[in-house]
């Protein structure tokens, strides 16, 4: 049993294509359904706990439960901006063992907040730059893989230990370690 974490699979979201470079990788969205749904369950077991920092999916054509019944895990929900309407159609706790706007959780001996949006704060953020590899940690998600925002400017200069879990960084469920490896490469620190 193993903590996992991943934001932003807009499962069912056609427009998510043109707006991010998925669009390089997908023919079309019933192609970028199938392949997160088959490295989700590739990369998670059963007794996984899943992580979602918001955004599991948008406007789809297909009923949000059609993707749950196919992935493996136990499901937790962090809700996101588009996580609203979907939520309304569905008996969420069917799917998920807890949704919620935000959580606190230990992953080994660190302390992770979870959130879909970065947060300037958390419980002792204020020591992240002096202690990098330190005991308390931010899991967002929100900003897919932009450069150009200023969250992302702002994280990399001043909160290592905010780590951004969008599928456009880390293409399917991972492990905090991998959290971790994966935005050092994309902040390059």
């Amino acid at each position: 049993m193993a903590n996992k974490y991943l934001s932003d699979l807009h499962l069912g979201h056609a427009h998510i294509l043109a707006m991010s470079k998925r669009g390089e990788r997908f023919a079309d969205v019933e192609e970028m359904n199938r392949y997160i749904i088959r490295v989700w369950n590739e990369h998670v077991d059963h007794s996984d706990d899943v992580w979602i920092p918001g955004d599991f999916s948008y406007r789809s054509s297909v009923a949000v439960g059609t993707y749950l019944d196919q992935m493996k895990g136990h499901k937790h929900l962090v809700i996101g901006n588009h996580d609203i309407k979907w939520m309304k159609n569905i008996q969420l706790g069917k799917y998920f063992e807890s949704v919620s706007h935000m959580e606190v959780i230990k992953d080994g001996k660190k302390t992770i907040t979870i959130c879909h949006y970065p947060l300037m704060e958390w419980s002792q953020s204020r020591y992240a730059k002096f202690d990098p590899d330190g005991c308390s940690w931010l899991v967002h998600g929100h900003i897919h893989d932009s450069t150009t925002c200023e969250a992302y400017r702002y994280i990399k200069e001043y909160l290592p230990c905010a780590l951004n879990a969008c599928f456009d960084i880390n293409d399917h469920p991972v492990t905090l370690e991998e959290l971790i490896e994966n935005n050092r490469k994309w902040y390059g620190r």
